[in-house]
């Protein structure tokens, strides 16, 4: 095991840390951008949904194939590739609001270029963190801590612009963290792949079919995945449509930004633990963590006053950012590196499949029950989903996996106690980022910076 004080820091990292983070800023100052730009234009609140889901539906119907061309070709120049591309189209999509001439049609297919160019990048997030860093967990938590600060300042910078400037500035800009991103993933310089960690492929079908494969006989992964469907309905679907309409009718549209305020900061505060805490069986830590997920509905649905939801709201943030952590990382040190681009696309598609669902079954829950009680009901789930992980052996037993190389067939390499073997207690969900994930969005040591890494060619795969 590596010393626990050595730092995680290293020139690659910070590159692949930079990527992450400005990346995250531009997408969270998006929604702003097109909220107002297309409200400015016209058009209503439909079709600002519209714009979103398209890079939604396009993402989520993807992904699982660019997993599978993530470890059929080089995974950075994949996300150089999806950067360079939507730093096109936003440049565009910039020129667009600019001009005045604004046709919504348009918007939606930048939107889904978007989600096409997002799913051919998310995969590779998943095995490059394991190769810049040995210690996956402290690596996972750096980046959610900057991802979860730049979630704060995006919409904030986003609102600047567009007070004084224009919706198409904020495009810009946006566009110009991808161009960030892309410019911070040429510089880096991936370590050889170790060996054994290079698939092999019979073709794009079977590759596919194996990912899939590989997914099934992991219970505690496929496990997790099917149990939070029920949290994306029931709870993470509807929350932010009720609760936004609660806290602004009720104590205006400034108590609504205090408590996505103290989300932000909750979900910072999860990083900066997840960066310290090292439990052993990390899933059922994170399971018991993510217990405080429950507050947010809870306290918003009882009414429960601005100061007492905003506390919610940042004890909630902070469960599931812990929770994130401990999932990324788990699938990403459990899973073999030849698989794990496909494994952590099913694990994003799964992730995000049914949030739409919960989302568009909020007006109508909300109006057939009142949207105070779906937020109450959505808090019980909360708990009833995070006791049925603890319920689980295999999720809730599952053992942290220490500086070894899992292998292919359908469990984690050998290591202590009941966590190795198929289906045994051994971003990325909700932690997405993917990340998301991470996203954003990823065993104990220092940077793989020794020696003979150092001595070895790196290379660009």
């Amino acid at each position: 095991m590596i010393a626990e004080h050595e730092s995680i820091w290293s020139r690659d990292f910070g590159f692949f840390f930079g990527a992450r983070t400005v990346a995250k800023l531009g997408d969270t100052m998006l929604p702003v951008a097109l909220a107002a730009g297309l409200l400015q234009h016209g058009h209503g609140a439909g079709a600002v949904g519209l714009a979103m889901a398209a890079t939604t539906v396009c993402f989520a119907g993807l992904v699982i194939f660019g997993g599978v061309f993530a470890d059929r070709f080089s995974t950075r120049l994949l996300m150089i590739g999806a950067d360079v591309v939507r730093l096109g189209t936003q440049s565009v999509a910039a020129v667009l609001f600019f001009s005045g001439h604004v046709v919504l049609w348009q918007i939606c297919v930048i939107g889904a270029v978007n989600g096409a160019a997002g799913a051919l990048f998310q995969p590779g997030v998943a095995s490059t963190v394991p190769r810049l860093a040995t210690d996956v967990q402290k690596a996972n938590g750096a980046i959610r801590v900057a991802e979860s600060t730049a979630a704060l300042a995006g919409p904030a910078v986003a609102g600047v612009l567009v007070a004084f400037a224009s919706p198409g500035a904020v495009f810009a800009a946006h566009a110009g963290t991808y161009g960030l991103s892309a410019l911070c993933l040429v510089l880096l310089r991936l370590p050889p792949a170790r060996p054994g960690s290079l698939p092999h492929s019979d073709g794009f079908r079977a590759d596919l079919v194996q990912g899939w494969r590989e997914f099934r006989s992991r219970t505690w992964l496929w496990g997790v995945i099917a149990i939070f469907s029920v949290l994306m309905i029931t709870t993470t679907g509807p929350l932010t449509p009720l609760v936004a309409t609660l806290v602004v009718q009720e104590h205006g549209s400034g108590a609504y930004g205090l408590v996505n305020s103290a989300l932000g900061a909750g979900t910072v505060l999860g990083g900066l633990v997840a960066l310290r805490l090292r439990p052993r069986r990390m899933l059922r830590a994170g399971s018991m963590a993510l217990i405080g997920y429950c507050a947010f509905p809870a306290a918003v649905g009882a009414q429960a006053g601005v100061p007492l939801m905003a506390t919610g709201a940042a004890v909630a943030g902070a469960g599931l950012s812990f929770w994130g952590v401990m999932w990324a990382t788990s699938v990403q040190t459990q899973v073999p590196p030849d698989v794990l681009n496909r494994i952590h696309a099913y694990d994003v598609a799964g992730s995000i499949a049914l949030l739409p669902v919960g989302q568009a079954l909020a007006g109508p829950a909300a109006s057939a029950f009142g949207a105070e009680q779906v937020l109450i009901t959505g808090a019980v789930t909360t708990v009833v989903v995070c006791l049925a992980l603890l319920s689980v052996p295999a999720i809730r037993g599952l053992v942290r996996v220490d500086g070894r190389v899992p292998v292919s067939g359908g469990g984690p390499g050998p290591g202590p106690g009941p966590g190795s073997g198929p289906g045994s207690a051994g971003e990325s969900l909700t932690g997405h980022r993917p990340a998301g994930h991470p996203a954003t969005g990823r065993p104990d040591g220092a940077i793989r910076g020794d020696a003979r890494a150092r001595a070895a060619r790196p290379e660009n795969r």
